[in-house]
Formats: structure tokens, sequence, C-alpha cells
């Protein structure tokens, strides 16, 4: 149980702890965010007809010149058909009407009261958006586990639904503990630190649309621990931060136990970010990560962001990388995977400062994880690297 995974084997083992949460009908216009239960397939067909492309003249074929015998207008289209000879004037967006194969732009058009002749004749179906050029009634427009984006629930409206299937929020419990934290960052002793990896946390995760709970800081004390652990019996994932480790008052373990918790791994082979802990209670998933705020963010990102979008249905919930080139010499790295905390230039990218554990400051910095693998060699500036964004840090 103390063997150090490594980080693949590590992040496949939690995602297959991933709780199966209910799927509910929720309103496109409350689905920012959140991931797509099914794929979604076309309800209609858009554009339901020929529309025009630019403001001008639908004309009927033929050479010319047109009478203009009317107009199309978007939401108001002309209700005949052309005969030869003929032509309406039609604005962006607007329905072509049946008998007209072209659209004369405007500016090409010369007009004498009710005659129109072409400076410049159009093509056959120029300037004409056909019918279903979009999409079409039943075409798969948004995987299932897809992420819904603006622009994705723009879609999934214009395909004619209101509402889609998702998972339901995931109930996610935090619990920050230690004796030297201060829940009052105004009032804080020369031996405490305000508590922040909670508040950190549930920034991280509200992107994700989860419902938290904040269930400390918690003093390094049984009854505390188990007080707190009460609170969490309705979560889906319990979060706790601190107390993890293998010192004498390191409490976590135990105090899961007692819970009811089963440990299902213990250590990760990674820098920062060692004493990552896996629980199970039932269906419920335990993380007990690091309590220096920076391991406590690395470990976050790698594996709590990852099981909760795999929870949510995430078709991808594993975090993205990216090439860069670095700007500055790195020294090799030891036997476990290291993350640098960087900062990206362009496509170069350096380190945001120092790299101890507790530095608040160099994790604000940062925008990106410089991925060292474990061993690898010293790097000289120029030498091409992968990293994690952040999105924002």
């Amino acid at each position: 149980m103390s063997e150090l995974l490594s980080l693949e084997e590590a992040q496949g083992r939690i995602l297959a702890l991933a709780p199966l949460l209910p799927l509910e009908q929720v309103p496109l216009t409350a689905m920012a965010g959140r991931y797509l239960g099914e794929d979604l397939r076309a309800a209609r067909t858009q554009p339901a007809a020929d529309l025009s492309a630019m403001d001008g003249y639908a004309l009927a074929p033929g050479p010319g010149p047109w009478q203009v015998v009317g107009e199309s207008r978007a939401g108001a289209p002309f209700a005949r058909a052309l005969a030869p000879g003929q032509c309406v004037r039609i604005s962006t967006g607007a329905v072509m009407p049946e008998g007209a194969d072209r659209v004369l732009l405007q500016e090409d058009a010369e007009r004498a009261g009710d005659v129109v002749h072409a400076a410049q004749q159009p093509s056959p179906g120029r300037h004409i958006r056909p019918r279903g050029f979009d999409f079409r009634d039943g075409d798969l427009l948004i995987p299932r586990g897809a992420r819904m984006t603006p622009a994705r629930i723009a879609l999934a409206l214009a395909a004619g639904h209101a509402a889609v299937l998702a998972a339901r929020p995931l109930r996610v419990a935090l619990l920050d503990s230690g004796d030297e934290l201060s829940a009052d960052p105004s009032a804080c002793g020369a031996h405490q630190v305000p508590a922040s990896n909670a508040a950190m946390l549930a920034a991280m995760l509200a992107p994700l649309g989860c419902k938290v709970s904040l269930l400390g800081p918690v003093a390094d004390n049984h009854t505390a621990l188990a007080g707190a652990l009460e609170q969490a019996d309705s979560a889906d994932i319990l979060i706790t931060t601190g107390g993890a480790s293998v010192g004498d008052h390191d409490l976590i373990k135990p105090a899961l136990a007692r819970w009811g918790a089963e440990i299902a791994f213990w250590k990760v082979a990674i820098k920062p970010g060692k004493p990552l802990l896996v629980a199970t209670r039932g269906v419920q998933v335990v993380l007990g990560l690091p309590g220096n705020p920076a391991s406590c963010f690395v470990t976050a990102h790698l594996f709590v962001l990852p099981l909760v979008r795999a929870s949510l249905g995430a078709a991808h919930p594993l975090p993205t990388t990216a090439s860069a080139v670095v700007d500055e010499a790195l020294p090799a790295v030891g036997a476990r995977r290291e993350f640098l905390r960087a900062r990206r230039l362009g496509e170069r990218v350096g380190l945001a400062g120092s790299q101890d554990s507790g530095a608040l400051s160099t994790l604000a910095a940062a925008d990106c994880l410089i991925d060292r693998p474990a061993r690898a060699p010293a790097l000289g500036a120029g030498s091409p690297v992968t990293i994690y964004p952040l999105d924002g840090g």
C-alpha cells in the first residue's frame, strides 16, 4: 500500500472510482460548463429554407433586366413564385423566393424605378445559403461527454432543443485540517497560517458547477476530525488537505478508517504531491491531498479535477498538455516526476519563482506546469518541454 505509483497508474485507478451520477433534464440556459449526458442530434434543419447571404436582389434565371415585384426580408418572405424576368429586393438572412436562383449584390445592381440591371452578372447559386448547409434533422451535432461551451449551447438551441440530459451536480466536501490553520486570515498568530486550500479548491471546482461544502479548518485531533467527517456523509467526493503524511500528528488516515473508509492506495511518485491518499467509503471517494498549497494545487489539477470531470460525464477528463521551449536551463530530475510552476512567454516558458511547495506567490504567478520526467537529464535553455496549461493559474 506504500508503493509509489506512477502518475498514469494513479490517475487510472482514481478514474475507475468515479461515482456514477444520475442524469437529469437541464435547460440549455443552465448548461454552461456542464457535460452533455447524451448524443445530441438535430431536431430540425438549419437553415430550414434557402436564404440570401447578402443584401441585394433575388433574381429569376436569365440575363435580365429584371422587374422588381416585391421584397423578401428576414422573418417576412415574399409569398409568390418569381416569373422569368422578375426579381425581389432581399436582405441578408431572408428566404429566397421560389423561382430565384441567385442574388445580385446591392452594389452590383443598377436600378431605375422598378427595373434592375446587373453591372456584374452573378452565377447561378451565388450568395445563397442553401437549405440544410449548417445541419439537417437527425445529424449528430454534439457527442455525449462534450463540455457545453457558449457556442455549443447556441448550436443545441438552434437544433431545436430547449433542454438536454446532464449528470446532476456533484456534491463535494472540502476538509482542511491542521492545528496551524486559522479560519480568520486577519487574526493569525505567528504560529499559524491562514487556511486557504479549501477556498482554492472550491475556486477550481466552481467552473464545473459542483455543490461544494466547506468543513474546516479542523484541528489535529480525533474528536474534531470525526465531527467534520460526519458532515461529509452525503458527499459524493470528500477532499481533505493536510494530515495525510506520516508525522505523529497526521491523523487523517486513522480518522478515515474510523469513519468507515478503506484506503485504496497512498503515495504517488511525483513532486510536489507525493503523499496523495485515495480511499473509498461505499460509493463515496476520498482524496487526501497534501497540506502545502503548491502540492495541494498540483495534485488537485492532476487528480481531483479529472475525477470530478469523469463523474460529471466528461469524455476526456484528464488535463491537456502542450509543447513549449524552456527559456532557461533546468537541472536534472531525481527519482520522482516533477511539475514545475512556470509562466508562458509566447511559445517559451520560464519558471515562475521558487519551487518550494509552500510558495503561494509562485503558484499565483504560474499559468502552466512544466512536466519533467523522473531521472530526466539537465536541460539547456531552448530545449523542448511538455507543459500543462492552467487556464489562468
